[in-house]
Formats: C-alpha cells, sequence, structure tokens
C-alpha cells in the first residue's frame, strides 16, 4: 500500500510539473494562430495582384516579390514553432515516463525541453523578419512615408 501511495504521489507531482508546459503549449497555439491568419492574407493579396492584369505594374510586381518572400518567412516560421510545439508534448510525455518508470535522467526531460526553446526562438526570428518584409510592402503601397 505504501509503495502505490508513493507512486501516486510521485505521478501527482509530475502532473503539477507538467502544468507549466501545458500554458506554454497553449501560448504556442495562439502564435500559431496568428501565423497562419498572416499566410493566409499573404497567399489571398497574392492572389489579388496576379487576378488584377497579365503585364502587371512595376508596383504589382515588387508588392507580389514581397509576398513571395513573406509567405516563404511565414513556412519558416510555422514550422519550426510547431516543431517547438512538438518538443514540448515530448518533454511531458519524457515527464510522465520518467516517473512511471522510475528513472533518474533529468536530461531525458531537458534536452526536449531545450530544443523546444531553440525552435521557438528561431521560429520567432522569421516571424520577426516576415514583420519586417511586411513594412516594406507598406512603404511600396505609400512611397511618402
Amino acid at each position: 500500500m505504501l509503495s502505490n501511495l508513493a507512486e501516486v504521489q510521485s505521478v501527482s507531482m509530475a502532473i503539477r510539473d507538467a502544468v507549466a508546459p501545458v500554458f506554454l503549449l497553449t501560448g504556442i497555439g495562439s502564435i500559431l494562430g496568428v501565423l497562419v491568419n498572416r499566410l493566409g492574407r499573404a497567399v489571398d493579396r497574392a492572389r489579388i495582384l496576379n487576378a488584377m492584369s497579365e503585364a502587371g505594374t512595376l508596383k504589382q510586381q515588387s508588392e507580389f516579390n514581397i509576398i513571395v518572400k513573406r509567405t516563404a518567412w511565414i513556412r519558416r516560421s510555422i514550422a519550426l514553432i510547431t516543431l517547438a510545439a512538438l518538443c514540448v508534448s515530448l518533454s511531458i510525455v519524457a515527464l510522465f515516463v520518467e516517473v512511471k518508470l522510475v528513472l533518474n535522467a533529468p536530461d531525458f526531460i531537458a534536452f526536449p525541453f531545450i530544443a523546444a526553446m531553440t525552435f521557438l526562438i528561431l521560429g520567432l526570428l522569421c516571424f520577426l523578419r516576415e514583420i519586417y518584409l511586411a513594412s516594406l510592402e507598406i512603404i511600396f503601397l505609400n512611397p511618402q512615408q
């Protein structure tokens, strides 16, 4: 009975420790929602520009080229941030596996979490680059600023 009680307590502690990464997953999900929305809007704008005319003006072509670059950066960002979410999930699973198998391997939990933070940072840097390109697009649309 005592060993069973100890197991319940260790699982309870694991659940408590897993709460913070779950909140992190919620934040990552929100970021992904923003990125997917931006990607959709960029694709919609590219379709509008393509439909305007075959020849297209230099202004439209410049805007289209920026949109192509933006979508590439958004795709990179989505991929990296999705990898971050997967690594956070893996670290939560590793936490429970470590508790269930009574292992003492903190690296088993730390490595996926470190990878998650690395992917999140890289994804956010890609997002920052996309925002910069979006601001260039505004300059092309309104050159007097």
